[in-house]
């Protein structure tokens, strides 16, 4: 059985990450999701996201299967909810977990369960109860995977994919001990 681990990216892993991220948006094209279809994530948000510290590579017998980033503090586009609300308030100290993907090359394998998984060990180990994610509306495949790792949809928010207009994105939170 290979190993399977999650870890801190490195400038080495960008290749990796880039090609993960350009695989994840022609899949969400060729499923009809209006999902990172206008110029989002760039590569300079994935590479900002290393040079940060804040992405993590989902790796399975030593390459890379998957990525995310876990944003730490308030991101902007949770402030406003609607059809809902955050427990705890929009404000409180939390971690929101974005630019989830896994490789087409490992597709099918359950890995983003994994992934989703080990990224709520990593917040917590960073001190974090407080945990969000979000996805289209239309990504049932994501929407299930969160739901089945134990995030609890919260309600409504809106993002911005550059100058595309506001499109909505289900929100959903966990809180651990």
């Amino acid at each position: 059985m290979p190993a399977t681990y999650l870890r801190k990216s490195t400038e080495k892993d960008l290749p990796d990450i880039l090609e993960v991220i350009h695989s994840a948006i022609a899949y969400l094209h060729e499923q009809g999701i209006d999902q990172w279809q206008h110029g989002y994530p760039a590569d300079s948000d994935l590479e900002k996201d290393v040079q940060n510290g804040i992405n993590y590579v989902l790796i399975v017998d030593g390459k890379v299967a998957g990525t995310a980033t876990i944003h730490q503090g308030i991101d902007p586009n949770y402030l406003k909810i609607d059809d809902g609300e955050w427990l705890n308030g929009a404000e409180n100290h939390y971690a929101a977990i974005h630019r989830v993907a896994i490789s087409n090359k490992f597709r099918g394998q359950h890995l983003s369960q994994k992934l989703v998984s080990g990224l709520v060990t990593v917040s917590s180990i960073l001190g974090y109860k407080d945990i969000r994610i979000d996805t289209h509306p239309e990504n049932m495949a994501m929407q299930h995977v969160i739901t089945s790792n134990g995030f609890e949809k919260r309600g409504i928010i809106h993002m911005r994919e550059n100058n595309h207009p506001w499109t909505a994105r289900y929100a959903y939170q966990m809180l651990i001990d």
